[in-house]
């Protein structure tokens, strides 16, 4: 098939250009289209939608793990990665976006700080469908290859069905045996949060505090079946749409009547 009649995939991560599940979901979908990586060259979580201000950017080909597919990876964040592919690396518009497979998952609150979803929701600012993959591990070595056969399928509904060019997917997936998944359910966020708190500790050399965040997931409505942590709580993958806009609409007339 010629090149330029196939899909264009771009594809980044957060969890940097060598990371394992990077490699699965180039490998779960190479064969529906032309891919290209443009991924961080170091682990980038957490960083949400971050774009780098104060610094130059360097991008430049990755040593390939796929003779089929061209790599690059960036000195920045996720987004800055999609941000140059689209300005600077690619010849033409991608037909789709993907990011992930994150090591942990990136269910309910955790869309707010994803580097993962960052990378997807800056595709949908343009105008391109994108998807974001995680499973509910964070081990380096973790096994994907039970996902590969999910992310293929969804990858596929999306580029033969899909007619909304902003849609974003949030896709999350169990860590199990390939038996134990019941299948697939497309359900909202859970309203969660996380815990937190800062340990303190004394650096041994000058003395001085330093702080390490860390938190306890809490889950306020862990019954509801709706909800994308009840779904992966009970064997199913998540999808959740997510949108850009977030204008609260129903706040918008609350406050019209306050006569300002």
């Amino acid at each position: 098939m010629n090149e330029e009649k196939q899909p264009l995939i771009l594809i980044s991560n957060d969890d940097g250009v060598f990371a394992k599940g990077l490699k699965v979901l180039v490998n779960a979908v190479k064969h529906l289209g032309q891919v290209v990586v443009v991924s961080p060259d170091k682990p980038q979580s957490g960083k949400g939608h971050c774009i780098t201000l104060d610094s130059p950017l360097w991008y430049r080909v990755s040593k390939s793990y796929d003779h089929d597919v061209l790599i690059y990876k960036c000195t920045g964040t996720p987004v800055d990665c999609i941000k140059l592919a689209l300005l600077k690396i690619l010849d033409r518009k991608p037909d789709l976006i993907l990011s992930g497979i994150n090591h942990g998952s990136n269910s309910s609150i955790n869309v707010v700080y994803s580097g993962t979803l960052g990378a997807a929701i800056e595709g949908a600012i343009h105008n391109i469908p994108s998807i974001g993959f995680s499973i509910l591990n964070f081990a380096p070595d973790a096994d994907f290859d039970y996902a590969s056969n999910y992310v293929t399928y969804i990858v596929e509904n999306v580029l033969k069905l899909n007619k909304n060019k902003s849609l974003c997917l949030n896709v999350n997936i169990p860590y199990s045996e390939p038996e134990n998944i019941k299948g697939i359910k497309i359900v909202r966020q859970a309203k969660a949060y996380w815990d937190e708190y800062f340990q303190e500790n004394v650096h041994p050399y000058n003395h001085k505090s330093y702080y390490w965040l860390g938190g306890n997931f809490v889950n306020k409505e862990p019954d509801a079946e709706d909800t994308d942590e009840w779904a992966l709580a009970n064997g199913y993958i998540s999808i959740t749409p997510i949108q850009i806009d977030h204008t609260d609409y129903n706040e918008i007339k609350v406050l019209k009547q306050w006569n300002l």
